[in-house]
């Protein structure tokens, strides 16, 4: 990471899971100060925003909560409260899909994170999606932040200000961002302290809080098992 960018402030997607929670603590590292925002979109594992909250507090960062539940009514996914159970594949739109994808999701997390941030003078935004673990969401691939940089850059003229989309966990396995986060010195925080469930689990395991068997907590065991392994 760039010196200069310890004068600069950032903006931190922030879901209350792992990846975002990571991303967050890397952002603190490498930034002078540090904003967070999380939305809600009726997602049935929205314990994570309380567990948003909860970690802004303690990190004492200034976060906002959006809600944005209308895309709920907008798109199909399983990822929202009272439908089925969540599959590794099997979306309605396309069998080969995550059950949980949510479409346009990222991409309008995106927009709505630039235009806070640029009321803030802020450019520099930091989102925890990784390509290396992406189950299959399109949105979480690096030629789609590339993408939607430059789209959200073409959509204003303040080429002085251009936002600037950091992603630090893009290329790492789950059990290298298990890596990160110890030598970033928040590990047991990141176990403590996040919940990535589907289910909404806040059973204590080894590899954090979760049900154990949904889609999300097995990427989350494998990695945090690899993990150990491989470094430990």
């Amino acid at each position: 990471m760039e010196q200069s960018y310890k004068k600069k402030n950032a903006l931190v997607l922030l879901s209350g899971g792992q990846d975002s929670t990571t991303s967050l603590f890397w952002a603190k590292k490498n930034f002078n100060k540090i904003f967070a925002i999380s939305f809600y979109y009726k997602q049935r594992h929205s314990l994570e925003l309380k567990y948003a909250e909860k970690i802004t507090s303690k990190l004492n960062i200034e976060h906002k909560i959006l809600d944005i539940s209308i895309l709920g009514d907008l798109v199909i996914s399983d990822l929202f409260k009272n439908k089925g159970p969540i599959k590794e594949k099997s979306h309605p739109l396309n069998r080969s899909v995550p059950s949980s994808f949510v479409p346009y999701r990222n991409l309008l997390f995106l927009v709505l994170a630039s235009a806070w941030a640029s009321s803030k003078r802020i450019r520099h935004i930091i989102i925890g999606v990784c390509e290396t673990d992406f189950s299959g969401y399109a949105d979480c691939r690096d030629v789609f932040i590339k993408s939607a940089q430059t789209t959200l850059n073409l959509a204003t003229d303040f080429k002085e200000s251009n936002i600037i989309i950091h992603t630090p966990i893009m290329w790492l396995t789950k059990a290298e961002t298990f890596k990160m986060a110890e030598e970033l010195d928040c590990l047991s925080f990141i176990l403590k302290q996040t919940i990535t469930c589907y289910e909404a689990s806040e059973k204590i395991n080894p590899f954090g809080m979760g049900c154990g068997k949904c889609p999300a907590c097995k990427l989350r065991k494998q990695g945090y098992e690899e993990y150990l392994e491989k470094y430990k």
